[in-house]
């Protein structure tokens, strides 16, 4: 139990490491306030995990530790529903309902695209 989770506590860690960068270069080159950091961030995270997923249903490719780390570990690391839903009480705070709604139906609908589209090309090669 303790091996698995140092697995899991080195690809948060990982996982974290990358959002954080990520998520402030595309926030960097934005003016605006809507967070399309954490926006890209959640998207690829999806796609990422639809993409390790989608590998793992083709068989046993990755041993158990493998799969953990980059699943459990670096992808929610890398993923950021806390700070998605912080994000929207805010936009919700200061009453930007327009930015609220569009990051909310974009963040779920890309997500599931992105999951899809993962599985998808895993599939097909």
């Amino acid at each position: 139990m303790l091996k698995t989770l140092l697995f899991i506590g080195a690809g948060s860690f990982a996982g974290g490491i990358v959002r954080y960068l990520l998520s402030r270069a595309v926030q960097t080159h934005s003016s605006s306030p809507f967070p399309w950091g954490t926006l890209v961030v959640n998207v690829l995270g999806c796609l990422f995990i639809g993409l390790l997923y989608g590998l793992f249903e083709r068989g046993n490719l990755l041993n158990n530790e493998l799969r953990i780390f980059l699943t459990v570990g670096f992808c929610g690391g890398f993923t950021t529903f806390s700070t998605f839903v912080h994000e929207n009480y805010s936009l919700l705070g200061d009453e930007n309902f327009l930015h609220f709604i569009l990051y909310s139906v974009l963040s779920f609908a890309l997500g599931l695209l992105a999951a899809y589209l993962g599985h998808w090309i895993i599939k097909i090669f």
